[in-house]
C-alpha cells in the first residue's frame, strides 16, 4: 500500500472542536450488558499534538470476556478502580469535546453505559469515527481496520488491544485523514450523541437457542415441552438470571421479549400490566406463575431435536428468478416501481476464505468491461443529467463516486461543472476530466482512452439494481454501509438506515426484530446498527446468529421530514466482509419517494443471498415499519 500523506503535508485539526481521541476495552459486543474493561483518552491541540492523557484498567465486577483477544485476566483487573471510582475525573476530561474514536458508536454506547451506571450524565455530545473518515476518503485500502490505516500512514503498532497503544495510533491516523479531507475540502463526519442514548439492561437474559423445535403454545392440559420460548417478567423468587439458566439447561428458548413465537410468559403479577405482559394478553400467549412453571417443569416432556437439515445443492444457474418481496401497506399511496426488476443469476463459486474476500468476485464468469476500476467525479448537471450519467458509467464498469475522495481517477464535467468549487483542487491533483462524449463513445464504440490504459486499483464488484450474488459459505459477519454526499454542509440530511429480521411471511416476528435507531441491535445481537458519520451509517450482521424463523433481512432508508430520495440524490452502498469489499452498487433513480428499500439479503436453502433492491415508497417510515408488522404507537 502507498501512503497519501503526501497530500496532507501538516497536521491541521479543525479549530471548531476540542478533540479528544480514545479507545475501550470491553468485556463483549453489547453494551447493554458487557462492562468496559480499560480506557485511554489523549487531549489534543490544534497541531495534532497531545495535550493531556488519561489511562486505567477498570474493575468490572463480571467475568472480563475474552482474555485471548485484550489480555485482561481477572488477576489483572482485581487491583483496577471501578468506574464510578474515576467517572467524576474522567468525565470532566471529556466535558466540551468531540469524542474520536475508530468505531465510535461501540465505544461511546459502552461510556454511555458505565456513566449510566455509575449515576452520571454523560459527558459526550459529539463524535467523530476515524472508521467512517477513511470510508469517506476512500483510501486505497484493502479493508479499513485501524491495524491497516497503520500502515498505510507508517504508523507503528506496537500492542494490538491495548487501550492506550490504540488510542496513540488513532491519533496519529486522525491527524493524517483530518489533514487529508482538509485538502480535498471534505467535511469531517462528526454526529451528534445526546438524542441516541444507551439502554442499560442490569438483567438482560442472554439468549442461548434450545437444540430443540419450538413445539408452539403451552396447552396447560398438556405441558411444557422442551424447546417451548419462555419470556420472563417482573420480579423473581429464584434471581431471574438463575431461573432463566435453569430453563436454558433443562432445553427451554429463553427470550428476553415477547413475540407471535413465544409459548409462554412467566409472571407472579399479571395485574402490573407490564409491556411483555400487555402483548402477551392481546396475541392470547399463556401466563403463568412462576409456582406454576415450578409445577410445569416437574412433568416437563422432551421436545423434538432440530433438523439438521438436508445436503446443501448449488446449481449452475438459478432456474426460476428470485421475486423482491416488500411490505404490504393498506390505504398508502406508493410510488410507482422505479425501473423493471431484472435479477442477473448469481454464479456458482468455489468457499472463500476471510482472507481472499476482499478480491473474491461474486460474479466469477462476468467479463471483465472496459473501464473497470475507475471512480468518476460527476461536476455540473442536473439531477436527471447525473442519474443517466451515473447509469452509463457503470455500464462502463467504472464507479461513480459521490464526494470528491482521494480515489478519484476521473472528473466527468457537465454544463455548469467549471464552476464548481472543487475545480481548483481537481486541477491541483492533476486529474483528467472528461466530457459526455467520452462516455458515450465509450460505451457506442468501446473507447478507452489513453489515461485510462495504465494498470488501474482493484475494485470490488458493482452490481447492478435487482442483482442477486450468493455470499461466501465460509463468511458469516458483513457490514452493509450506507453513504450519501457529504459536500452540503449545513444542509445535511436526516436520513435514517433501518433493518428489518423477517419470517418466511415477511413479517417481523417482534418489535426487537425492527432494527432503528431507537433499538440498535435485535435480541440475539445478530443485527446492529451503527451510526458512523453524518452521512455514514452501517448495518453489521451476523448470519451465524440469526435465529432459524429469521429468513431474510431487508435493510432501507427513510429521508425524515417532507424531503425525498431525488432531493438527496445517489446513494452509496458497499457490502464489506473483515478484510475487504465484497460489492458495491449506487441507487440513484429516486424521485418523490421518502422511503426506500436498499438491499436483502435472503435465505435460499442453506445459502444466504445479496440483492441489490433500490425499490421506493413515498410513505413515511411509519408506514413501511407497520407494513412489515411493527406495532407502532399511536401516542
Amino acid at each position: 500500500m502507498t501512503s497519501a500523506l503526501s497530500h496532507a503535508e501538516t497536521l491541521r485539526l479543525p479549530a471548531d472542536h476540542r478533540w479528544v481521541v480514545l479507545d475501550v476495552e470491553t468485556s463483549g459486543m453489547r453494551s447493554a450488558s458487557h462492562r468496559a474493561l480499560s480506557i485511554a483518552a489523549l487531549v489534543l491541540r490544534e497541531d495534532g499534538s497531545v495535550e493531556r492523557q488519561f489511562s486505567t484498567l477498570l474493575n468490572p465486577g463480571c467475568d472480563p470476556g475474552p482474555v485471548h483477544v485484550h489480555g485482561l485476566s481477572p488477576d489483572r483487573l482485581a487491583g483496577a478502580p471501578r468506574f464510578e471510582d474515576i467517572a467524576e475525573e474522567f468525565g470532566e476530561l471529556l466535558s466540551g469535546r468531540t469524542m474520536v474514536a475508530h468505531n465510535a458508536s461501540f465505544d461511546y454506547g459502552f461510556l454511555d453505559a458505565e456513566f449510566q451506571r455509575a449515576g452520571f450524565g454523560t459527558p459526550i455530545e459529539k463524535r467523530l469515527c476515524t472508521l467512517a473518515l477513511s470510508r469517506r476518503l476512500e483510501l486505497d485500502v484493502p479493508n479499513h481496520r485501524l491495524a491497516t490505516l497503520a500502515e498505510y500512514w507508517k504508523i507503528e503498532q506496537l500492542n494490538a488491544h491495548d487501550a492506550y497503544d490504540d488510542a496513540r495510533v488513532l491519533v496519529e491516523v486522525f491527524g493524517r485523514s483530518a489533514s487529508l479531507a482538509d485538502t480535498l475540502q471534505l467535511p469531517l463526519p462528526v454526529v451528534g450523541c445526546k438524542d441516541r442514548r444507551v439502554t442499560v439492561h442490569p438483567q438482560q437474559i442472554k439468549r442461548v437457542p434450545s437444540s430443540f423445535a419450538n413445539p408452539g403454545r403451552l396447552d396447560l392440559t398438556r405441558g411444557l415441552v422442551q424447546g417451548m420460548k419462555v419470556v420472563i417478567s417482573g420480579p423473581t423468587r429464584i434471581p431471574r438470571i438463575a431461573l432463566a439458566t435453569r430453563l436454558t439447561n433443562t432445553g427451554f428458548d429463553v427470550m428476553n421479549t415477547v413475540s407471535r413465537q413465544t409459548s409462554v410468559v412467566v409472571c407472579d403479577n399479571a395485574a402490573s400490566q407490564s409491556g411483555k405482559v400487555r402483548k402477551a394478553e392481546a396475541d392470547g400467549i399463556p401466563i403463568i406463575s412462576e409456582q406454576q412453571l415450578e409445577d410445569l417443569l416437574a412433568r416437563a416432556m422432551p421436545g423434538e431435536i432440530k433438523s439438521e437439515g438436508a445436503p446443501v445443492v448449488v446449481p449452475n444457474v438459478v432456474s426460476e428468478p428470485d421475486t423482491a418481496t416488500f411490505p404490504e401497506v393498506i390505504e398508502v399511496e406508493r410510488a410507482a416501481v422505479l425501473v423493471p426488476e431484472i435479477v442477473v443469476p448469481a454464479q456458482p463459486r468455489p468457499v472463500v476464505g476471510p482472507s481472499t474476500i476482499a478480491t473474491a468476485s461474486p460474479l466469477a464468469n462476468r467479463k471483465a468491461k472496459a473501464w473497470q476500476g475507475r471512480r468518476v467525479l460527476i461536476l455540473g448537471g442536473s439531477h436527471l443529467d447525473g442519474v443517466i450519467m451515473r447509469s452509463r458509467i457503470l455500464q462502463l464498469g467504472a464507479r461513480p463516486s459521490l464526494n470528491f475522495t482521494t480515489a478519484v481517477t476521473e472528473v466527468l464535467i457537465l454544463e455548469g461543472g467549471e464552476s464548481d468549487k472543487r475545480m481548483a483542487r481537481v486541477t491541483d491533483r492533476g486529474l483528467p476530466k472528461i466530457t459526455e462524449s467520452d462516455v458515450n463513445e465509450a460505451l457506442v464504440s468501446g473507447v478507452v482512452p489513453a489515461h485510462m490504459k495504465l494498470e488501474s486499483r482493484l475494485s470490488a464488484p458493482i452490481l447492478m439494481r435487482g442483482e442477486v450474488v450468493d455470499l461466501p459459505v465460509a463468511q458469516p459477519t458483513w457490514s452493509i454501509n450506507v453513504a450519501w454526499r457529504a459536500e452540503n454542509v449545513g444542509d445535511e440530511f436526516d436520513v435514517d438506515v433501518v433493518a428489518f429480521l423477517l419470517d418466511g411471511a415477511n413479517k417481523i416476528d417482534s418489535d426487537q426484530d425492527f432494527v432503528f435507531y431507537n433499538n440498535t441491535v435485535d435480541e440475539d445481537g445478530a443485527v446492529e446498527l451503527s451510526v458512523d458519520g453524518d452521512s455514514e451509517q452501517s448495518i453489521r450482521a451476523d448470519l451465524d446468529s440469526l435465529p432459524a424463523e429469521c429468513k431474510r433481512v431487508a435493510i432501507a432508508a427513510a429521508v425524515d421530514g417532507e424531503r425525498t430520495f431525488g432531493d438527496l440524490g445517489a446513494v452509496s452502498v458497499s457490502v464489506d466482509g473483515p478484510d475487504g469489499t465484497f460489492a458495491t452498487f449506487v441507487l440513484d433513480l429516486g424521485t418523490v419517494e421518502r422511503t426506500m428499500v436498499l438491499a436483502e439479503i435472503y435465505r435460499r436453502g442453506d445459502i444466504w443471498r445479496l440483492r441489490a433492491v433500490g425499490q421506493g415508497h413515498n410513505h413515511g417510515l411509519g408506514a413501511m415499519a407497520v407494513g412489515y408488522g411493527v406495532e407502532v404507537d399511536e401516542d
